[in-house]
């Protein structure tokens, strides 16, 4: 009974707010249309402000929607019709976390007035948090924290030594000595100071050595961590990059007559598969440039797709098939896996291709 009576009195405002439009406007007057919260703390929580407004037409006033220019920003607002000489409100939070600075933010009314849409906006300016040990280091190893677990070097030439750090802090009583295993030979890593002083800071420093890994394209390696001599190595870093050939030093005629990547097709759309059932195409790859091409690297971003040339090395003029396969075991919804190949090609050094589809449950 309840819920009819409801429906019923919406309908009948509706009707009436209808009916009374052909005799009159409605009319919006905001006491204000912008407020200035001011310095406000990130970490004392969302704000608030009521835009209070009268009716001053003829007819009932209807607020339609009220729409924020930003998720951090959320509106209410009066939901009734609103009868001539009668006031609303919209009341507007601003939630500042993770937000420091200025801001300024609009409000969008839409409502049966006479003008249709008005703005009213926000501002202010937010104060940022103090920023805590757990903030600045909020990888927990237990004896130590550190400010990530990976470190990455991104792109990095073939011939190149980079070197980059981790900061470190000792969350303990007492000195704390970092050692590490299973270093690569491209890899070199250590602490400093070492040992670090109790609730004391440091840095873990690692050189990238390119020239030593030999590799070309994204390699990836992890470093397991100990403490103090003890023989337990749980916690690992990772550390990444990007190995790409150095064509900076290449003349102009030798990049004339450089080898040229050619394939295909760029995108393998397998269309439909039952999960747990393969497909496989096989691209053409071709060197039409004046050198040999070399393929130095073909990785995949997940995997479920493998993929193996017949020939790793093309003369010019010559082609070779590019088998790949996309195993969809454990893999439902559309699929978008990227293969990543490595060339000597100076001009288009990286190429990727895709492997597109969607793959169905069982029936």
């Amino acid at each position: 009974m309840k819920a009819l009576l409801v429906i019923a009195i919406l309908i009948t405002s509706s009707l009436f707010v209808q009916n009374t439009q052909a005799q009159g406007t409605a009319k919006v007057k905001f006491e204000q249309m912008d407020h200035n919260f001011g310095v406000i703390k990130e970490e004392a929580g969302p704000v608030y402000f009521n835009f209070q407004f009268v009716n001053t037409g003829t007819v009932p006033l209807l607020i339609q929607h009220v729409e924020a220019s930003c998720g951090c920003t959320t509106p209410e607002w009066s939901k009734e019709p609103i009868l001539p000489g009668k006031g609303g409100f919209i009341k507007v939070s601003y939630n500042p976390e993770q937000r420091p600075g200025i801001f300024n933010k609009n409000i969008t009314v839409t409502s049966n007035a006479e003008k249709g849409v008005m703005v009213l906006t926000i501002s202010g300016e937010v104060t940022p948090r103090t920023l805590l040990t757990n903030d600045l280091y909020p990888i927990d190893f237990g004896a130590v924290r550190l400010s990530a677990e990976e470190l990455s070097f991104l792109r990095i030439k073939d011939q190149e030594i980079s070197t980059d750090t981790l900061k470190v802090y000792n969350p303990g009583t007492s000195p704390l000595t970092i050692n590490y295993k299973i270093i690569p030979p491209h890899l070199s890593i250590s602490t400093i100071p070492s040992p670090i002083a109790p609730k004391g800071k440091g840095v873990i420093i690692v050189t990238f050595n390119a020239a030593k890994k030999q590799e070309y394209g994204f390699v990836t390696n992890r470093i397991y961590l100990g403490f103090n001599q003890k023989e337990q190595y749980k916690d690992a870093i990772k550390v990444s990059a990007t190995i790409e050939e150095d064509f900076s030093k290449l003349s102009a005629e030798e990049i004339a007559n450089a080898p040229r990547i050619g394939i295909n097709s760029k995108i393998f759309d397998f269309k439909e598969l039952v999960e747990g059932e393969s497909a496989s195409y096989t691209f053409i790859l071709f060197n039409k440039g004046k050198k040999p091409l070399i393929i130095r690297s073909i990785t995949a971003s997940c995997g479920c797709t493998t993929a193996k040339p017949s020939s790793n090395i093309l003369a010019p003029g010559s082609t070779t098939d590019l088998k790949v396969t996309f195993d969809s075991q454990g893999k439902l919804g559309i699929q978008n896996k990227v293969l990543t190949i490595i060339t000597n090609d100076p001009e288009h050094s990286t190429t990727l291709l895709r492997v597109i589809g969607i793959v169905k449950s069982k029936p």
